[in-house]
């Protein structure tokens, strides 16, 4: 009969925790375009940013919970980005680095040098393993006495979770899709307690366990424009907190580009995307997180240092945070801020504004503001403390590269806008702008007329959205439109309306196309 042993009651058996530093990011996308615009400068200097963090911070180990590059075939100077990434952290104070795939990247294509990066002891995880063993790692310090135990979860494909049979209703594929994934993580569960017993046996200590994983867990938030895909055929696999075992000390996640914690669980959180990955992102102040263990964590400040050279447009204000001062204080935040939201990092309007719900246009004309991606004041965020597992979560603010702007309103509020936006800005800055027009007159020549609003500024219109003209002059917008406007499915769903496809077709269809660009987006072309 197996024996259970609780993360608690091993701290309270055994000695204090060993100070270790963990620092969980997620979702680099390297390589992603933002309507047709290369964002190599923003990935460089999140990079070298990182590496800043990793050496002021003294982070033991980094964890990249999945979707390191944006596309399965990433293109050279995206790998370039990676490698050099990863050789300079490993001369660092970084002793580990633990990287899982996400569903954008190719399993086969980060496993192929995991041997080699091995000697860098950098530890990736690109396919789910047969032996659940192998997702299981003791971490060593330098001495060689054991630091944590990490759960290396990439994130499961359809393939490595079920059996599909013919015929089987979508009800029993969201059942089996559940169940697999349950599963994976109570397996990779047990592995890890049981190493954990032996280790408590011979070294009188708690050695905490960390997870991993890529999903989409039930309830998150997501925002419009971010480019986060369904893992699953008809939105399936969403799984709950309850899947994770207690006995995991921190569940690291990615995915889910708002950082936000899963089930109001303070353990079990989205670190989110580095940068804003698209318009809807742009007010969202993006972060990383910092996990440690410790009883001598109570007694230290924690400073927030930029010593970066490649940020220009931000420097990262310099704070110290005492811990014992401030844990009461976030306390009665945290609790005041659970009652409608768990994302942490962005206010009551953002939340509101971002969850998807269903506007209609009447509503959306009435809405004449500008979302713009800027922070002038970056502090770090004390999330959680609990004195009794001997672990703290902190926040660690991310500068933004290059700043992002969401106009809406009619002609003249979107002129009054963007002057306003260009004020803003130093002499060194520029603004990617998205315009949403939703005034009431319909306007015959409206990217003309914005390009000629925006001449000579410091700032370029990627996208421009009419709302208003949609219902009334719809061949029009579609002259207008060009492919970069539209995703996948609103193409699709174009063709069925230019070819008067019956609408109870249309079900049909739409569930065919979903299961083709799902095969798309899941082959791992790499893998011969």
């Amino acid at each position: 009969m197996a024996v259970f042993y609780s993360p608690l009651s091993l701290i309270m058996s055994v000695s204090a925790v060993t100070p270790l530093t963990i620092l969980h990011t997620s979702d680099w996308h390297l390589g992603r375009r933002l309507y047709g615009r290369l964002r190599y400068d923003e990935f460089a200097a999140f990079l070298s940013w990182l590496q800043d963090t990793i050496s002021a911070q003294q982070v033991d180990v980094l964890i990249v919970a999945g979707d390191i590059f944006d596309t399965m075939t990433p293109s050279n100077k995206a790998q370039a980005l990676y490698y050099e990434f990863l050789g300079t952290v490993s001369k660092s104070c970084c002793q580990h680095v633990v990287i899982v795939a996400g569903n954008h990247d190719s399993p086969t294509f980060l496993d192929a040098p995991s041997h080699v990066l091995k000697f860098l002891n950098v530890h990736v995880v690109g396919t789910a393993c047969e032996d659940l063993n192998d997702e299981v790692m003791v971490l060593d310090d330098a001495d060689g006495n054991p630091h944590c135990i990490i759960t290396a979860v990439p994130y499961l494909r359809d393939r490595d979770v079920r059996s599909s049979s013919a015929g089987e209703s979508a009800q029993s594929k969201d059942a089996n899709v559940i169940a697999g994934i349950c599963a994976h993580y109570d397996g990779v569960a047990e592995i890890s307690r049981a190493k954990q017993a032996e280790l408590a046996k011979v070294h009188k200590r708690h050695v905490p366990i960390i997870a991993t994983g890529h999903l989409f867990a039930a309830g998150g938030t997501t925002t419009d424009d971010d480019g986060v895909r369904e893992l699953y055929i008809g939105s399936l696999g969403k799984v709950s907190a309850d899947m994770f075992s207690e006995s995991f000390d921190y569940v690291a996640l990615g995915h889910l580009h708002v950082p936000q914690r899963v089930g109001g669980r303070e353990t079990i959180r989205y670190s989110g995307s580095p940068i804003a990955m698209g318009f809807g992102e742009a007010r969202q102040q993006k972060q990383v997180l910092l996990v440690q263990f410790g009883s001598v964590l109570k007694n230290k400040d924690l400073t927030l240092t930029n010593t970066s050279k490649r940020i220009c447009h931000q420097q990262l204000t310099n704070s110290i945070i005492n811990i014992d001062k401030t844990v009461e204080k976030t306390a009665k935040a945290v609790n005041q801020a659970a009652s409608f939201m768990d994302d942490l990092f962005a206010d009551v309007e953002s939340i509101e504004s971002d969850q998807h719900s269903e506007t209609s246009i009447e509503e959306t004309s009435k809405q004449t503001e500008v979302i713009l991606s800027t922070h002038s004041t970056l502090t770090a965020t004390l999330l959680h403390h609990d004195t009794a597992r001997q672990m703290q979560i902190t926040s660690l603010p991310i500068p933004t590269f290059q700043k992002l702007a969401q106009v809406s309103g009619d002609l003249d509020t979107i002129n009054q806008t963007v002057d306003n936006t260009i004020k803003t800005l130093t002499d060194t800055e520029s603004v990617w702008l998205e315009i949403i027009y939703t005034g009431d007159e319909v306007v015959s020549e409206l990217r003309e007329s914005i390009q000629a609003m925006v001449e000579g500024l410091p700032c370029e219109v990627l996208k421009i959205k009419d709302t208003r003209t949609y219902n009334k002059v719809l061949n029009q917008q579609q002259i207008s439109e060009t492919l970069q406007d539209l995703n996948e499915q609103e193409v699709f769903e174009r063709c069925l309306t230019a070819h008067n496809v019956p609408d109870e077709q249309r079900l049909t269809l739409r569930e065919a196309y979903g299961q083709i660009v799902y095969d798309l987006h899941h082959a791992d072309t790499q893998a011969e």
